[in-house]
């Protein structure tokens, strides 16, 4: 299994680069930004996934731990191979992934291109509880809610005075923490919300 590699960038080309170590050239895949922060000639790290099939070996390159943790479990779920989960991780950072799966928000998902309805529900529900949001990861950090829902519900509380951060993690610890029935509209989800935020607090900012 050949878990990283460090060695010198010979080319560059889309999502591809090919890595010279020892004497050797590998050709790796990246997402389209880790592609574009390599330059030829300079020296390179990444961390790698070998997928072998019965006609092929492929090594996918990922710029740290949490990225090929991301890729692992989207390879696990039905449906998803590893050029659709480079896909997703092309289009949304790991953060971007456990804050959507957390809002069990597979809209996401679907802008991804190779990624179907099904499969995009399929990714949330597999991922469900093996991730862990930015909120939690970092104590002060507050990932923007990503539906147009919650998005609403946001512009309100903003609209009443709280400031955004401390707003938008409310709205995302809401989500993360009622069942979909409970926060299916604007009105109850900002009713869940505000009973985080508690009672008294909609002057902050007059």
């Amino acid at each position: 299994m050949i878990s990283s590699l460090r060695g010198t960038v010979l080319a560059v080309s889309g999502g591809t680069a090919v890595i010279e170590v020892g004497g050797v050239g590998l050709s790796v895949q990246l997402t389209q930004d880790h592609a574009l922060s390599l330059r030829a000639g300079e020296r390179a790290f990444m961390l790698t996934s070998l997928i072998v099939r019965e006609e092929s070996l492929s090594l996918f390159g990922f710029v740290d731990k949490e990225q090929l943790e991301v890729f692992d479990l989207l390879m696990g779920v039905s449906g998803v191979g590893p050029k659709s989960a480079m896909g997703v991780l092309s289009v949304l950072s790991a953060d971007q992934i456990a804050t959507a799966v957390a809002a069990d928000d597979d809209a996401v998902f679907r802008k991804v291109s190779g990624i179907g309805p099904k499969t995009a529900k399929l990714i949330v529900v597999s991922l469900t509880g093996k991730l862990v949001p930015p909120r939690v990861a970092r104590a002060g950090a507050a990932p923007a809610p990503s539906s147009s829902l919650s998005e609403s519900v946001l512009i309100a509380l903003v609209g009443l005075g709280w400031p955004e951060r401390i707003a938008a993690e409310a709205v995302s610890e809401a989500i993360a923490e009622s069942a979909e029935a409970e926060r299916s509209t604007v009105p109850a989800l900002l009713r869940l919300t505000l009973s985080r935020l508690g009672p008294g607090q909609t002057s902050v900012r007059r």
